[in-house]
């Protein structure tokens, strides 16, 4: 089932859209994360940031296709100082 009707007329952030994608839907990542359907539509929409414990989960269930760095633009430098090396 398509999961498009959810972010009609929303802003969206595009890296947790790809990983509902890569899971197999919103509802499927949800479930993988232990976390409510509505919070995980809050971080693709962007009205909410993704929580760093979530990054890191998010980044390991898709097998590092959706990566920290892109779930925190305006912050992975300071949260994960480690992973400068390759910018």
């Amino acid at each position: 089932m398509s999961m498009a009707w959810l972010w009609k007329d929303m802003p969206d952030f595009q890296p947790v859209r790809e990983a509902c994608a890569l899971m197999g839907g919103m509802t499927k990542l949800a479930k993988k994360l232990g976390v409510p359907v509505p919070v995980v539509s809050g971080w693709a929409s962007g009205t909410r940031p993704v929580p760093i414990i979530r990054c890191v989960e998010i980044e390991e269930v898709t097998g590092g296709e959706i990566t920290r760095k892109q779930l925190r633009p305006d912050d992975w430098w300071q949260i994960w100082p480690e992973l400068r090396g390759g910018d």
